[in-house]
């Protein structure tokens, strides 16, 4: 069999083929002289020299984004390794036996629990190097690295985390059985990395493919916001992220590459482990995945480093006078590079080495073994180190590292490049004993077929080797903290008197929010550690105004003078601005979101963002992103702006949101509202401030606000309350009104955000028609959902349950219950249980696709105008006496 290789092409034959090699050759001879004779800066200045005069003469050529399928790193260029490379060898297959044991073990135990073997595998040699020698922990001295792992590779970090003393041979047992260890006194270890569940161990969740990645570039941009501002000097401190080739795929991924570069964020060092293959195959098995990335990153402004090839090919490289060893590597594709990867050292000599006798000679006296032995790039810690010292030392760009390993590195023929490695859990005796051959484990015959770990004794050669690079980094990794500072708040009255006593002025809820955060910025304590946040629509929502007050935010300052810079609401960019604009990218935003909301843990530093943009483009567009945040444990708003599907009336299907509540109650530490009131809005967002900045409680908060303008009631201290707890009675809508005496039929309306102005317009229609009604204003359903299921549950369990706090709110009213909101029905569905018995429950809501309309008409087609609301309380009431 020969290996299949790009120059199969022969369109691609005929492209490089030379008409005049004699000629080339004096060309190639005459740049070598110059090299030699002025160096490779004047070599550079005359390549440029040489394509603007291309360019000019119209000469269709630009420079090849790929370079040769080498090392980036010259073996003359590695610096001197600086460890103990036989220990940390030694280390390292400690970590991948007791990685390799936790998993098939688990497996073994319970099949149903899944869990990866091959990615740590593959990856191990890259973490490790990272561990002892440039991931810093926080620590007096340092405020600490950030290290965003891959998340398959979780139980190579947990073997590392045993070797440390940070978790007991029982905690490994319990890998994915959180659940159980309690019980068994063991910590029951999350299948990827979970802050939520595991909070004083994991900074980062990983496993969603692209989240990661693009977090990672915003927490490195968030660092240079933090130093800029003279809040936190983070300039010593490093972003590094290992990632998948396969996750590049993610549109997330890929979608801030130009972001890092043009904010010249050489503070982040990606990792890709490129081990050629993702869940079912390969990631280009008919292209190159390295090939690929790298044009990519060049492109967008990275530093590229490739780190290909082992040590062992160094001689091999260096006697490849013609250029044939190069040749066939760079012309071989993925598929057929994880076939050699997959076969032994026979196969690799007659299929790769045996392509022409150039390449034979190379390995003439070599060992079938010696050839399985060559290793790739990332599995050759003499190399990584070269590497990552290239990428951390380098100013100016962030850097990218293309890593090549074989994907279940070491599992042999039971898991090494093979297509099915990925799931590879089980693993027979000879397997294992092959393993431990590989990798030379101290282990007998019975220990390694009975899986079991090891660990040297405390005073061994390798454990205080394993410390001491640890104290000399700052302690373990990966650690989370969660220290801070109290930040006050200053009294409510102060900043939100015009909310909560407006004397009936007529404004909408946005234009009340972005008032008191302009107030709230002038604040001295907690002004600065506010972080406005809009994707690209800050003047929509009425907060130019703050262009001037604090700035937006730019590394590079203000370069130009903006058209509008006499305007009082002139564009203004600043190094110490503090307004995050992220431009059309709500990925970017909410990216940007979490590294501010997870300040507190991840710098020690209290920051608070709100988020403020189109509510459809939230949960719908990155609900995942806020998933991945929520398990973070964030502490911010999220401002769902004109929000509901009737009150952003032109704007049609695409904008309308009548869902982003229902997502919104699916998160647990995140609190959501719909306050239809800017008093209302006032209490929650000072409530929230105080539960997170004062409290420290982990949780974050999605509220709502609308654009239509309408008159503002005063909000009663005594209603605080009971707005915090998601309902409360709404007088005020009284006023003027002949309202039933008793004895007439009563019905009760429940209404929230937009529709509780149409709720009363109802009232008042009803009062009309001698029927008595009580309003209610809820403010958050999700909170009166959770408040019942939480009596529900402790009533399951045995415990004395609560009466829920709707059930109690109702128990004030009579008749009747008609709930109406902007969004879908599942919104109020979602208390039917608690509804007091007897009384009938209807729903009106938003459900269907938008339209582009006034908002009147767009209430009557969804039926959830005064009119609608009206009918359904005669339904209700007809009902009702039917019964």
């Amino acid at each position: 069999m020969n290996a299949i290789t790009l120059f199969d092409d022969p369109q691609l034959l005929a492209m490089m083929q030379d008409p005049d090699p004699e000629e080339t050759a004096e060309w190639r001879e005459a740049f070598q002289a110059l090299v030699q004779a002025h160096g490779p800066q004047r070599a550079r200045q005359m390549l440029d020299e040489l394509a603007s005069l291309a360019q000019q003469m119209h000469i269709a050529w630009r420079p090849q984004l790929c370079t040769p399928y080498v090392n980036t790193v010259a073996v003359h260029e590695q610096p001197r390794f600086p460890g103990d490379l036989e220990i940390e060898e030694h280390l390292a297959s400690l970590m991948r036996w007791n990685a390799l044991a936790m998993v098939v073990r688990a497996d073994k135990a319970y099949g149903e629990l899944g869990g990866h073997i091959s990615s740590y595998a593959s990856a191990a040699d890259l973490f490790e190097v990272g561990f002892n020698h440039f991931f810093h922990a926080r620590s007096d001295t340092h405020g600490g690295d950030l290290v965003f792992f891959q998340p398959h590779s979780a139980p190579g970090v947990y073997a590392r985390a045993f070797l440390e003393g940070r978790l007991s041979e029982n905690d490994l047992l319990y890998y994915r059985r959180e659940l159980q260890a309690p019980a068994a006194g063991a910590r029951g270890l999350s299948s990827y990395p979970h802050p939520c569940l595991m909070p004083d161990f994991w900074q980062f969740p990983t496993g969603s493919m692209g989240i990661g990645p693009i977090s990672s570039i915003y927490h490195a941009r968030f660092m240079r916001y933090l130093t800029h501002r003279g809040l936190l000097d983070c300039s010593a401190r490093k972003v590094w992220g290992v990632f998948g080739d396969g996750e590049m795929d993610e549109p997330e991924s890929m979608s801030a590459l130009t972001l890092a570069a043009r904010e010249h964020l050489d503070n982040l060092v990606w990792v890709v482990n490129c081990n050629l293959q993702r869940l079912d195959g390969p990631v280009r098995g008919n292209g190159r995945i390295v090939d690929e990335l790298e044009s990519l990153f060049v492109g967008a402004g990275w530093n590229v480093i490739k780190l290909l090839w082992g040590s062992d090919w160094d001689g091999l490289f260096a006697s490849d006078r013609s250029g044939a060893l190069i040749r066939a590597l760079g012309g071989t594709v993925d598929g057929q590079m994880q076939t050699f990867a997959a076969k032994d050292g026979r196969f690799n000599r007659e299929n790769f080495f045996g392509q022409n006798a150039q390449l034979a000679r190379l390995i003439e006296g070599w060992t079938d073994e010696q050839i399985d032995m060559l290793k790739r790039g990332g599995h050759d810690l003499v190399k990584i180190y070269a590497a990552y010292h290239a990428a951390a030392t380098h100013r100016g760009r962030p850097t990218v590292i293309l890593a090549h390993t074989k994907k279940g590195y070491g599992l042999g023929k039971a898991g090494q490049g093979r297509m099915a490695t990925h799931s590879q859990k089980k693993l027979d005796d000879t397997d294992l004993l092959e393993f431990r051959d590989r990798f030379k484990l101290p282990l007998t015959d019975e220990q390694a077929t009975e899986l079991a770990f090891y660990k040297p004794g405390p005073d061994s050669p390798a454990m205080q080797y394993l410390r001491e690079r640890r104290a000399a980094l700052g302690g373990s990794m990966p650690r989370r903290e969660t220290a801070c500072g109290v930040v006050p708040v200053p009294p409510l009255a102060g900043y939100a008197k015009f909310a909560l006593q407006p004397a009936a002025r007529e404004m909408s809820t946005t234009m009340a929010f972005v008032r008191m955060l302009g107030n709230l910025l002038k604040d001295t304590a907690l002004g600065p550690r506010i972080v406005p946040i809009v994707a690209d629509e800050a003047r929509t929502f009425g907060m130019a105004n703050l262009f001037k007050q604090v700035g937006i935010y730019s590394s590079q300052g203000q370069r130009y003078a903006p058209e509008d810079i006499d305007s009082v609401l002139a564009y203004r960019e600043a190094v110490d601005g503090q307004i995050l604009e992220e431009g059309i990218s709500e990925a970017g935003a909410i990216a940007s979101w979490t590294a501010a909301a997870t300040s507190y843990s991840v710098h020690g530093l209290a920051m608070l963002p709100f988020y403020i943009y189109y509510s459809m483009f939230g949960f719908q567009r990155v609900g995942d992103a806020i998933w991945a945040a929520a398990d973070q444990l964030p502490r911010g708003f999220l401002l769902g702006a004109t929000s509901g599907r009737t009150t952003l009336s032109g704007e049609g299907l695409q904008h309308q949101d009548g869902s982003s509540h229902v997502v919104a109650a699916t998160i647990p530490n995140c609190k959501a509202y719909d306050p239809a009131f800017a008093g209302e809005m006032a209490v929650i967002v000072d409530a929230g401030m105080r539960q997170m900045l004062v409290e420290q409680q982990n949780v974050f908060y999605y509220i709502t606000l609308m654009n239509e303008n309408y008159a503002q009631p005063a909000i009663p201290e005594e209603a605080h309350a009971d707005i915090l707890r998601g309902c409360w009675k709404y007088e005020g809508w009284k006023e003027g009104v002949a309202v039933p005496a008793a004895g007439a039929p009563e019905v009760t309306l429940l209404g929230s955000g937009a529709i509780l102005t149409e709720v009363v317009k109802a009232a008042r229609q009803l009062a009309e028609e001698g029927i008595r009604a009580e309003v209610f204003s809820v403010t958050s359903w999700s909170e009166l959902a959770r408040d019942g299921q939480a009596a529900e549950r402790a009533e399951l369990e045995g415990a004395e349950a609560h009466v829920p706090f709707i059930t109690t709110q109702l128990a004030r009213s009579s008749g009747p219950v008609i709930a109406a909101t902007d969004y879908v029905k599942a919104v109020p569905e979602s208390v039917r249980a608690f509804i007091p018995a007897g009384r009938r429950y209807l729903t009106l809501g938003t459900d269907g696709f938008g339209r582009s309309d006034t908002r009147a008409a767009l209430r009557r087609f969804f039926m959830v105008d005064a009119d609608s609301i009206v009918r359904a309380a005669r339904v209700g009431l007809s009902q009702a006496g039917s019964e």
